[in-house]
């Protein structure tokens, strides 16, 4: 996607912001006691670790929406300077050492990439409830301060200013009294030694075609590596501590012999796999927001990419349609239809289905057009839906293909309801056998 729109994802956010379609997140959190911190079969301090849901279920506290695109980008997107060092009362910092880190380079980041210390005086960064701290002068200071005094105690400004008092008596910020007894060494924990349990619960926990694709994906860059040596040993060192049956197709991928046993025992863990970790279980059950490319030419059935119009805009998706060129394109009524874009200026990879509606003419131009039947070639091989309405039914004999749950011949608004489900499940994943064949 990225080799043909580089602009893509900036793009389909803003778009979706501007009509309506605004993104949101479930914000949730996990909660475990403190005297449950070392129950765990990892530390939870290794930020290479996630904690399964089967083990700590997540309590949601609210959604994030962005319900608006900047003003300004610069001002507003480019200075955001995001430090996690900036907390409220009532939450403190844990042990983790990679959030530790951070609590500084943050901070030097931010000073060094927006001119100075003042950079949270910038409007973006300004906090919403007004606050106080005896922080004075540097590049770039907007806040006028008064009295001769930036410290405490003192005797110029009878005091002031002062630093509030901690939360137990008027809501200031109050670290947690932690009680450490241990010895401070220079050395990694030992509890951050496994590196392998949460990698075999990702894998186990994909659905077969998630699990093909990561297969796939390692052989494919494994493949560009030129020394024999490193291959086996990321096939025998790591991928083989993982799961033997992804070490053994990858191997057999790049000509290797297949191991039969990783380098390390395999750890017991209490949760083998975990269904929140696959996408494929977090489909939304509709098709709000998809994205539909309708192709067209001259002589097209006007009636039926109304239809689908109408149809899309009650399900809360969007259509684009698309001609051989940016001019406009003509129904078989003679109505002028203007188009979003040619097919080379939005490819398919851009959109979630695509929809061929009928009329002669228009399938004629189509059933010729290189570009066109590249086009439905692509979007075929990406497993998506594709619907081929009246004549269009006649592009399966150019194109060689043979009809399937996600390609579908289409009639009228009943049959969009199957086009509709197919892309509802997002990918067309019976379909893959058959893909690889096609020289798309």
């Amino acid at each position: 996607l990225a080799g043909k729109d580089t602009d893509y994802h900036r793009r389909d956010l803003w778009e979706s912001i501007e009509t309506g379609d605004y993104p949101e997140w479930e914000f949730g959190v996990q909660i475990i006691s403190e005297e449950d911190e070392h129950k765990f079969e990892f530390d939870i301090l290794d930020p290479t670790k996630l904690i399964p849901e089967e083990l700590v279920p997540i309590t949601p506290l609210g959604k994030m929406v962005l319900n608006r695109n900047p003003d300004n980008f610069f001002a507003e997107t480019e200075q955001v300077a995001f430090c996690p060092g900036h907390i409220v009362p009532g939450i403190d910092f844990s042990n983790d050492p990679l959030l530790q880190g951070r609590l500084f380079s943050y901070t030097d980041t931010q000073i060094s990439r927006l001119g100075g210390p003042n950079f949270h005086e910038i409007p973006i960064n300004r906090p919403v409830a007004p606050f106080h701290n005896n922080q004075r002068d540097a590049q770039h200071r907007s806040t006028i301060n008064k009295g001769r005094a930036s410290y405490e105690p003192n005797s110029i400004d009878a005091g002031w200013p002062k630093e509030t008092p901690p939360a137990a008596h008027d809501g200031g910020f109050e670290s947690y009294p932690e009680r450490i007894d241990a010895n401070k060494i220079r050395q990694r924990s030992e509890s951050f030694s496994d590196h392998f349990s949460q990698a075999r619960l990702f894998f186990r926990s994909m659905s077969k075609h998630e699990q093909e694709h990561i297969i796939a994906a390692y052989s494919f860059e494994l493949g560009k590596v030129e020394r024999v040596p490193i291959r086996e040993r990321q096939v025998n060192e790591i991928l083989a501590n993982i799961d033997l049956e992804l070490a053994r197709r990858v191997a057999e991928n790049l000509g290797l012999p297949a191991p039969k046993s990783g380098t390390q025992a395999e750890r017991k863990t209490s949760v083998s796999r975990s269904p929140a970790l696959s996408q494929a279980n977090l489909l939304p059950g509709n098709i709000k927001t998809r994205k539909v490319a309708i192709l067209a030419a001259n002589g097209v059935d006007g009636a039926a990419i109304d239809a689908l119009k109408k149809a899309l805009a009650n399900e809360g998706a969007h259509a684009k349609l698309l001609g051989p060129t940016s001019a406009p394109v003509k129904t078989a009524d003679g109505k002028l239809l203007p188009v979003d874009a040619s097919m080379e200026g939005m490819p398919s990879v851009a959109f979630d289905a695509v929809y061929v509606p009928g009329g002669a003419a228009s399938i004629k131009t189509l059933s010729t057009d290189g570009v066109a039947l590249h086009y439905l070639l692509e979007a075929y091989k990406h497993l998506k839906a594709i619907a081929l309405h009246g004549e269009a039914r006649q592009l399966l004999d150019v194109l060689h293909l043979q009809a399937d749950e996600g390609l579908l011949a289409i009639k009228d608004g009943k049959d969009l309801k199957a086009f509709f489900a197919a892309i509802g499940q997002h990918r067309v994943w019976a379909r893959e056998p058959k893909a690889k064949a096609v020289p798309a």
